[in-house]
C-alpha cells in the first residue's frame, strides 16, 4: 500500500473554518500490484475480506490481493473461472476458502481459491445481476441464492446433486442481494423484501420513492447487515435503517403471519447519492456519496464520504471528506462502492481506476493532525487521556511557543504550572522563552517554589530583577510571598540600590526591610521600616527579640506609634528604664509621655521629680494629683516650679505640707489670688490651727460680703463670737441673720445631741455597775482536786486544819495558814489580781 498525503487525497468545502474540522479518517491509496490492473482493466465490483481483496473488472476477470495491493496467485487466474463480460458482483465464503461472482453472460461461477473441489458453474441464459453465498462457517451444505426474476436457492442434497429452490418471486429482477444468517434481504424494480429462510416466508416489502424523471433500477441498491437483526438500506439519496423484530406469541398463533416483523425504524434523507455504506458505531454509519451537483463545466464532482450520526428520523452529519480519485469527474453514480473490514474500521473506496483506503484516525494520527493545525490543547487531552509515542511534554512544550507567539503569556504560564510538574530541567528552560519576550512577570505566580523543584537561583533572581524595573509592586509582593533560600540575597539587596527611585520609595524601602530580615541584618531592617514608618517594624522586634538593637532607635520608635513602642520599652525586662530616659531627655515631650505611662505601671519609679516640670509643662490637669498621691519628689523645687508658672493651687498644696509660716502663705494665696473662701475655710479644717483661723477671720472680716460664708464654716472649729465680736458696728453684713440662725442653730443641736449622750452614758454606767456587783457576789466552787498553788496540797482535806481557805475570783484557792502574812489586799499570787477584789471565804 502506498502512503499518500491525506491532502492528495480529499480536501474539505471552500469554508477555511470547515477546513480545520478535525478529520476523521486518514486516507491511503492502494498501489504496487494493484496498479497494473488499474492500468489495463477497470473495476466493476469488488469484495472485501479479512484475508483479502477481491476485484472484478468490466473485462469479465477476477483478480485476488492482499490489503496492501500485492496480487496472490490462486485458481481465479485460470482463465475457466473468466466471465466474457463485465463482473456484475462478488461474494465470499464465510471462511475465505471461495469466491461467487456473476456477470451479463449469464453464468455464475463459484471458485475455489487453493483447489476445485469447491468450483461450480451455473449458467442461466441472462443477466444475472446479484448472488450471496451461505454466510454460515458452521452450514454442511453450501448455499447459493441467485436473482434473476425470481429469487433461487440453491443447495446440494445428500447425493451432492444440485437442487433449485424458488423462494419467492420478483417484482422486476432481483438488483442486489444480502444474506445474514437465516434472513436474507434484497432489491427489486419497487423496494426492498426480506425473506426468512426458517419460515420460508416473506417478512414484508419496504416500497421505495421513485426519483423524479429517473427509473429506481438505474441507482444500485446498497444493502448491509450491521447485526443479526438491524438491516441497512441505502438507495438513491435515502437510507432507512430497519430493525427485524419478533411477534409475540398470541399474533403469531392467531393467524398464519409470519413470527417476525420489518420495522424501518429511521429513514434519512441525503443531500446526495448514496454509493455504499456500512456501519461504525450503533448509531453512526460511514456513507460513500456521490454529488447531485455538477462542475462549471458539467462534470462530476468528487465524490464525498461522510459520517451520519442518526437519531429516529433526524440526523448530523459529523464530518464530511470530499475525496480526489483518479477520473473521478467521468464516472457516475454507479462506478463508486464501498468495501468494509468492520472489525478493523477500515473503509474501501472503489472506483473503476483507483482504490483508497480509508481507516480511523488513530491517536498518532490526530496528534498529528491537532499539532499541524495548532490545536494544541486537543493534543494535549489526547496524550493525557490515551497516551502515544509522543511525551506529553513535547507537546506541551509546543503548546507554550504557541502560546506565548501569540502573546498569551498568563495562559502560556498556566500550561507551564499544568504540565512541567517538578521536573526542574523542564522548567528552566521555558522559563527563559519567557525571558526573550519580557514577560518572567507572567510565569512568576506559577514558579515551583518548594523544596522538591527548586530552580537555580539565578532563575528567581532574574524574575525579581524584572518585577523592580517594570512593577515594584510585583516585586514586593513576590519578595513577600517567595522564601528566601530561593535566591541570594544580597545580590537583590545590590539590585535594588542600583534601581533606587523615589517615586517607588515606599516599596523598595519596605522590600530593603524583608530582605535584610531574612539576612539576619535586622538593625538595617528596623532602619528600613522607621524611614518608611512601617508599624511592622514591632512585630519584627517582638519576633526576633531585637532588644539590644532598640537603645538606638528608640525615639524613631516613639514616633512612628507611641503606644505599641511604650508597650515594649515599659517593660523592664526587655529594656532598662534608665536606658529609656537618657535616650528620652533630647525629646521632652516623648520622655512626659514615657514617664507617664512608666508611673501608671511602676507607682515607685526613681524618676517621679522629672514628672514635676514635665506635667507643668505638658499636663498641668495631672500635676496636682500626682503631687497629692507621689512623696518622691523634691517639695523645695516642685513649689519653685509651681511659682515659676503661677500654678496657685500647686503652691496651696505644697505650702500646707511644709506646715507653719508656709501655711499661712498658702492661705494668702487662696484668699488673694484665688479668691475662693470655701477652699480657705476648708484649708483651716484641714490644717486646724488656730493662728490659721484667726488669719482668715481678721483678713473676710475686712469684706463683709464674706463674712457670713466664714460664720457658717466656722461652726465645731472657731467661738462665733470671735468673729462677730471683729465686725464694725454699724457694718452692714449680707446674710448675717440667715448665718447667725444657722450657727444657733446648730449649737443648740449640739447641745441636746451632748445632753443625750451623757444620759445614755449615765444609764449605761449604773447598768454596767449593778452587773458587776451581783457578778461579784456570786459563789465560787471549789473541788478537792484543785491544788493549793502554795504548798501544792489539795485545797480540801478531811480532818485537817487547812480547811480555811482563800479563793479568788480567778479561780485560784489558797490555804489560809499558807496565806499567813499576805495582807488581803494584795494580788493573787500566781495571777496578780488584786485580792480587794475577790471576796475572802473559809
Amino acid at each position: 500500500m502506498a502512503n499518500s498525503s491525506p491532502a492528495s487525497l480529499y480536501s474539505g468545502t471552500d469554508s477555511i473554518e470547515e477546513e480545520e474540522v478535525e478529520p476523521k479518517f486518514k486516507y491511503q491509496r492502494l498501489a504496487n500490484d494493484l496498479k497494473n490492473l488499474l492500468n489495463a482493466d477497470v473495476i466493476t465490483c469488488a469484495a472485501v475480506h479479512l484475508k483479502f481483496l477481491i476485484f472484478g473488472t468490466f473485462r469479465g476477470r477476477i483478480y485476488l490481493f492482499d490489503h496492501q495491493g500485492n496480487s496472490v496467485n490462486s485458481n481465479l487466474s485460470n482463465s475457466e473461472r473468466h466471465h466474457q463480460v463485465a463482473v456484475n458482483s462478488i461474494d465470499v465464503g464465510p471462511k475465505g476458502e471461495c469466491v461467487a461472482t456473476c456477470s451479463d453472460d449469464g453464468k455464475v461461477k463459484i471458485t475455489g481459491f487453493f483447489n476445485c473441489d469447491n468450483n461450480m458453474n451455473l449458467s442461466f441464459g441472462k443477466f444475472i445481476k446479484a448472488i450471496a453465498l451461505d454466510p454460515d462457517p458452521r452450514a454442511r451444505h453450501r448455499r447459493l441464492i441467485v436473482g434473476d426474476d425470481k429469487l433461487v436457492l440453491y443447495e446440494r442434497n445428500l447425493l451432492k446433486n444440485l437442487k433449485a429452490t424458488e423462494l419467492c418471486s420478483v417484482e422486476g429482477k432481483v438488483l442486489s442481494i444480502c444474506w445474514h444468517g437465516s434472513l436474507v434481504a434484497w432489491a427489486s424494480h419497487i423496494g426492498v423484501r426480506v425473506y426468512d429462510l426458517k419460515d420460508r416466508c416473506s417478512l414484508g416489502l419496504i416500497k421505495w420513492e421513485v426519483p423524479a424523471q429517473e427509473r429506481l433500477e438505474n441507482y444500485h441498491c446498497h444493502l448491509r447487515w450491521s447485526n443479526e437483526y438491524t438491516l441497512l438500506i441505502g438507495w438513491v439519496d435515502t437510507i432507512r435503517i430497519c430493525e427485524i423484530s419478533k411477534k409475540n406469541s398470541v399474533e403469531t398463533s392467531a393467524s398464519n403471519l409470519p413470527g417476525y416483523i420489518v420495522d424501518p425504524v429511521s429513514t434519512l434523507q441525503t443531500t446526495f447519492y448514496i454509493c455504499g455504506l456500512a456501519p461504525l458505531t450503533a448509531k453512526q454509519l460511514v456513507v460513500l456519496g456521490y454529488r447531485k451537483e455538477r462542475s462549471p463545466s458539467f462534470k462530476a464532482l468528487r465524490p464525498v464520504l461522510c459520517v451520519i450520526e442518526y437519531k429516529l428520523n433526524n440526523s448530523e452529519e459529523i464530518c464530511t471528506d470530499s475525496l480526489t480519485l483518479r477520473g473521478f469527474e467521468d464516472y457516475t453514480v454507479n462506478d463508486y462502492s464501498l468495501g468494509s473490514l468492520i472489525e478493523e474500521n477500515r473503509f474501501y473506496i472503489v472506483a473503476p481506476k483507483d482504490i483508497v483506503v480509508a481507516s480511523l484516525i488513530e491517536n498518532d494520527d490526530r496528534l498529528e493532525w491537532l499539532i499541524k493545525h495548532r490545536k494544541f490543547e486537543e493534543a494535549v487531552e489526547l496524550l493525557a487521556t490515551h497516551g502515544g509515542s509522543v511525551p506529553i511534554h513535547s507537546v506541551a512544550r509546543l503548546y507554550i511557543s504557541h502560546l506565548l507567539g501569540l502573546k498569551q503569556y498568563e495562559d502560556a504560564a498556566k500550561l507551564c504550572l499544568r504540565m512541567l510538574g517538578n521536573n526542574k530541567d523542564l522548567w528552566e528552560e521555558e522559563v527563559f522563552k519567557f525571558v526573550k519576550c519580557q514577560q518572567l512577570r507572567s510565569v512568576s505566580a506559577y514558579l515551583p517554589t518548594s523544596d522538591e523543584c527548586k530552580l537555580d537561583p539565578h532563575v528567581y533572581e532574574m524574575v525579581l530583577y524584572e518585577f523592580l524595573k517594570f512593577d515594584v509592586n510585583g516585586f514586593l509582593n513576590l519578595v513577600k510571598e517567595w522564601p528566601p533560600h530561593l535566591y541570594d540575597g544580597l545580590a537583590v539587596i545590590n539590585a535594588i540600590h542600583d534601581n533606587f527611585r523615589k517615586q517607588h520609595a515606599s516599596q523598595l524601602l519596605e522590600s530593603l526591610a524583608l530582605l535584610y530580615s531574612y539576612q539576619g541584618d535586622f538593625e538595617s531592617a528596623l532602619r528600613m521600616y522607621l524611614k518608611l514608618q512601617n508599624k511592622d517594624v514591632f512585630q519584627l522586634i517582638r519576633r526576633y527579640e531585637l532588644y539590644d538593637v532598640i537603645p538606638k532607635l528608640i525615639i524613631p520608635l516613639v514616633q512612628l506609634d507611641r503606644e505599641r513602642a511604650f508597650e515594649i520599652l515599659l517593660d523592664k525586662n526587655k529594656i532598662r528604664t534608665e536606658i529609656v530616659v537618657h535616650q528620652l531627655e533630647h525629646s521632652q515631650e516623648h520622655l512626659y509621655w514615657y514617664l507617664d505611662s512608666l508611673q501608671k505601671v511602676d507607682t515607685c519609679n526613681a524618676f517621679q521629680s522629672k514628672l514635676v516640670s514635665l506635667y507643668a509643662k505638658y499636663d498641668r490637669n495631672q500635676l496636682l494629683p500626682f503631687l497629692m498621691r507621689s512623696k518622691e519628689y523634691v517639695i523645695l523645687e516642685a513649689l519653685a516650679i509651681c511659682k515659676r508658672e503661677g500654678f496657685y493651687p500647686e503652691m496651696v498644696y505644697l505650702l500646707g505640707c511644709m506646715g507653719g509660716v508656709e501655711a499661712s502663705e498658702a492661705l494668702n494665696i487662696i484668699i488673694h489670688r484665688i479668691g475662693d473662701i470655701e477652699m480657705a475655710i476648708e484649708f483651716c479644717k484641714e490644717h486646724n490651727d488656730n493662728d490659721l483661723w484667726h488669719l482668715l477671720i481678721s483678713e473676710t472680716t475686712k469684706q463683709p460680703e464674706i463674712v457670713s460664708k466664714v460664720l457658717d464654716g466656722i461652726v465645731d472649729y472657731v467661738n462665733p463670737a470671735v468673729v462677730v465680736s471683729q465686725i464694725e458696728i454699724g457694718r452692714t453684713i449680707p446674710n448675717l441673720q440667715k448665718s447667725l440662725i444657722k450657727m444657733l442653730w446648730h449649737y443648740n443641736l449640739q447641745e441636746q445631741t451632748l445632753s443625750t449622750a451623757q444620759k445614755i452614758q449615765v444609764n449605761d454606767f449604773f447598768d454596767t455597775h449593778s452587773e458587776v456587783v451581783t457578778l461579784q457576789r456570786r459563789g465560787q466552787k471549789v473541788s478537792c482536786e484543785k491544788l493549793c498553788l502554795l504548798c501544792q496540797r489539795p485545797v480540801i482535806m478531811k480532818n485537817a486544819v487547812y480547811n480555811c481557805i482563800i479563793g479568788f475570783k480567778c479561780g485560784h484557792g489558797f490555804h489560809k495558814s499558807c496565806m499567813l502574812g499576805v495582807p488581803a489586799n494584795k494580788r493573787c499570787k500566781e495571777c496578780k489580781l488584786w485580792a480587794t477584789d475577790l471576796p475572802l471565804e473559809d
